[in-house]
């Protein structure tokens, strides 16, 4: 599996059931990666994206705890067992989990890569991802000449695990 973030230099993620910045570029790379893949959120981070629908042109399963939640354009899972029976249809590579925190927390010991836009700024705050770079499972196989967005650089970082 995959996992998909935008993360500050802080490894902060959102904060108050938004993320931190929405970068054109990053949700180009974001598109480019994931179109045609099966993608893996939990039902908060749902509601932040366009419309609060099912992202088009993507297999998206939904982890959610609520028994009555049922979300249209979407396949809906209750557990992390049935959430990887489910993604056992899948090619390993073809699966990304894109959030929120939660999922994010749960299923990084399920994947091997982790495509990270790492922005150099610190927000305030209360959402956060795991730090790979203290993570001695995990090291840098690529990243992308540095960007700017206004006056906030970022750039495109590939995780693999060991």
């Amino acid at each position: 599996m995959n996992i998909i973030v935008t993360a500050d230099e802080n490894w902060a993620i959102g904060s108050g059931g938004e993320p931190l910045i929405r970068i054109p570029n990053d949700q180009k790379q974001f598109r480019r990666e994931t179109e045609g893949k099966v993608v893996i959120l939990g039902r908060r981070t749902l509601v932040t994206l366009p419309q609060g629908m099912p992202l088009q042109n993507c297999t998206n399963i939904i982890l959610s705890r609520d028994p009555s939640c049922k979300v249209k354009g979407a396949q809906v899972v209750h557990s992390l067992e049935e959430l990887l029976e489910e993604t056992g249809k899948y090619r390993d590579e073809d699966v990304y989990v894109i959030g929120g925190e939660s999922v994010y927390r749960q299923l990084l010991p399920y994947c091997n890569v982790a495509h990270v836009t790492r922005i150099d700024h610190a927000y305030a705050a209360d959402r956060h991802f795991p730090d790979l770079d203290a993570d001695p499972e995990w090291e840098i196989t690529a990243d992308s000449e540095e960007q700017t967005y206004f006056d906030i650089p970022y750039q495109f970082v590939k995780y693999e695990r060991r």
